[in-house]
């Protein structure tokens, strides 16, 4: 299978350029105009996807060449671009920024060449002129392979102020391809972890979304944009099927650490994974249901993780922390990914019907995934509010951030994962957990002092690291069929 669809890669220099606004009034834009955008975000970023969706009517997607590999950047863009006309990808910190101490892995020029697409590069010109040249011809010339194929320039002040950059990058010959002017910047409100989501902000994100395709449509020259996305190199392989993905993945390991290394978990291990059914699901029967938290508390997901929970035999059904009282009726499982309960905390403690039933539900033994947000709302407390009190832990607010990505090993047999499966993450919250006793650490992380972090008790797998299962689709055949039998 070959994948030819059009795309463009939009990067800066470094954060704070303008590349959300840029790319998501291109995806608006180009919307608007009727193509059907595909939307991606290189790294781990959640809420940029859920503007991204805005813009275009379709699932905001990730490609992160950490947490996935780099061999599935390609596959899983195509599944994300199937049927698309073009494809919008928005990158990330710096252009050359990737994961410390890894060289160029999963930085927006690493995907951009795993995906074979032209690059356009968003500066911030509001404080030079003549300096913009040298600046472009650094980026334009520190990766050959990487393909730099316009500039749009960002916060420019007045017309002779874009006549003076015009001019300056006429010797480096990248063409401009847009100029937005300092006065029309569309404001899209921060917090202490970055944009407010869409959840959070109804019709005002929906204003800000055409502000942005306004914006790029007025000062960009879209055919060019266009033209410049055609000239992206065919992608030969199949695209990432969830489906194909758990047949052709087997269960996951199950050693356990050498002595001393991490420790052990105390508990007696759970049953082995049962063998597979010739149709790549596990175990027989009808679908379990699968209850997965939403609403504007827990925002924080991987489209890709629902397909793999259906394709593994569930039937996924959302439910929202902050509004229903109970969970959906015949839950046997569920998962609760990130947001922000710190910022909904009374909300969350006040809904007692639905905490007492997840309550219920997890210390019965039925299988809880929980990803940051979801680990704190596990907790016995928030910020001295009372949550589910499925784990003997505290949380509360910190003024550190805790940030980067981790390789990490499950070092306790839980729902989720065997003792010894290998799994990569990201960490990126401002609280910490207290915890007390009774449960084992669900990770270990791969660093010289070996911390471990996390919970692991009765069904429950709760942690704050995010993880993206495409990189091992066993966990959620594992999740599936541990709800078929607790």
């Amino acid at each position: 299978m070959v994948s030819s669809v059009p795309r463009l890669v939009i990067a800066a220099p470094a954060s704070g350029s303008g590349k959300t606004t840029v790319a998501t009034g291109l995806m608006a834009a180009l919307s608007a105009r009727g193509f059907a955008v595909s939307p991606h975000k290189v790294g781990p970023d959640y809420i940029d996807p859920g503007y991204h969706a805005l813009a275009t009517g379709r699932v905001g997607r990730n490609l992160d060449a950490y947490l996935c590999g780099p061999e599935l950047i390609a596959p899983l863009f195509a599944h994300g671009a199937d049927g698309c006309d073009i494809a919008v990808v928005e990158g990330v910190m710096g252009l050359y920024d990737g994961a410390a101490g890894e060289g160029e892995l999963a930085s927006t020029a690493h995907v951009a060449k795993l995906l074979r697409a032209p690059v356009v590069l968003v500066v911030d010109a509001s404080s030079q002129s003549r300096s913009v040249a040298a600046l472009v011809h650094g980026f334009v010339s520190w990766d050959p392979e990487v393909q730099v194929g316009g500039v749009i320039l960002n916060k420019v002040a007045s017309d002779r102020h874009e006549g003076l950059l015009r001019e300056a990058l006429e010797s480096v010959g990248v063409p401009v391809l847009g100029v937005l002017r300092r006065a029309a910047q569309v404001e899209t409100p921060a917090r202490h972890l970055g944009l407010v989501p869409v959840a959070e902000r109804g019709s005002l994100a929906v204003e800000a979304v055409a502000a942005m395709g306004a914006q790029v449509a007025d000062g960009c020259d879209l055919s060019a944009l266009v033209a410049l996305a055609r000239s992206a190199g065919a992608l030969a392989g199949a695209a990432w099927d969830a489906g194909g993905a758990l047949a052709s993945s087997p269960p996951p390991p199950l050693p356990v650490p050498s002595p001393g290394a991490l420790p052990p978990d105390p508990r007696p291990a759970l049953d082995g994974p049962r063998p597979q059914s010739p149709d790549g699901l596990d175990g027989a029967g009808g679908a379990v249901r699968v209850a997965v938290a939403g609403g504007a508390a827990f925002t924080f997901s991987y489209a890709e993780h629902g397909e793999l929970l259906s394709a593994a035999g569930a039937e996924v059904v959302a439910f929202d922390p902050l509004r229903d009282e109970e969970l959906p009726e015949g839950t046997a499982g569920v998962v609760i990914g990130g947001g922000f309960p710190e910022v909904y905390a009374s909300e969350l403690s006040g809904n007692e019907s639905l905490r007492k039933a997840v309550a219920e539900l997890a210390l019965g033994g039925a299988p809880v995934a929980a990803e940051c947000a979801g680990l704190l709302y596990l907790c016995r407390e928030l910020d001295g509010l009372p949550m589910c009190g499925v784990l003997d832990a505290s949380a509360r607010m910190s003024e550190r951030l805790t940030l980067g990505y981790r390789d990490a090993v499950a070092v306790s047999d839980s729902a989720l994962a065997g003792a010894g499966t290998r799994m990569r993450g990201h960490e990126f919250h401002r609280t910490v957990v207290e915890p007390g006793a009774g449960a084992a650490p669900a990770w270990g992380m791969r660093t010289p002092e070996r911390r471990v972090e996390g919970f692991v008790q009765r069904g429950v797998h709760a942690s704050y690291l995010h993880t993206h299962w495409a990189s091992e689709p066993g966990v959620a055949r594992r999740f599936v069929e541990r709800c078929r039998t607790s």
